[in-house]
């Protein structure tokens, strides 16, 4: 795929997000409803395959959003980008349902490694932005953590970046170069 038309996707895992597994909150739904607004200013941009990391959380409402993109728009592809074969094994089943259901919907499956060690979510994550030449990241600014790595090396590397922080309802920073 394209870089100039590939969008890829980090955020927080539902520990690290306000109302944790509550997908119900109000809070979600407006942070859901603002990864579908991404979306469609991405692809308004050109942009038409996106590429998810499809890890609990901020992930998986990204790739459903993705996911019903394509199912309205033409020309859209979704790419999951998986960091080994055992990302999903230790997830709670609901989890692991929902992954398997997600990935099997997706066009394109990337395994970035086949076994799991202390930086395949690292090289899963330089992956995705090494490909894109856009990055939507659910981030709240803390200053630790998988979504803070990738979204430093995503402005390292000269993406723009769209940044939706789930404590601010409703609000949402517009695409930035760091170049």
């Amino acid at each position: 795929m394209e870089p100039t038309k590939t969008c890829c996707f980090t955020g927080h895992r539902p520990e690290k997000l306000p109302w944790r597994r509550d997908e119900e909150d109000p809070r979600c739904l407006s942070l859901k409803a603002r990864i579908v607004r991404a979306l469609e200013d991405a692809y308004e941009a050109g942009y038409r395959h996106f590429v998810c990391g499809m890890a609990r959380g901020a992930d998986f409402y990204f790739c459903e959003a993705a996911l019903a993109l394509r199912a309205r728009l033409g020309g859209v592809t979704v790419e999951a980008a998986i960091p080994c074969e055992e990302q999903a094994a230790r997830w709670p089943e609901e989890d692991r349902e929902r992954y398997f259901k997600l990935v099997g919907q997706c066009d394109f499956e990337t395994m970035v490694q086949r076994s799991y060690d202390r930086g395949c979510m690292l090289r899963r994550n330089r992956y995705m932005v090494d490909r894109s030449s856009r990055l939507i990241a659910v981030y709240d600014g803390m200053m630790l953590g998988g979504t803070m790595y990738t979204l430093t090396y995503a402005m390292k590397q000269r993406l723009e970046v769209v940044i939706l922080d789930p404590t601010e309802e409703g609000r949402s920073r517009k695409p930035f170069s760091a170049g």
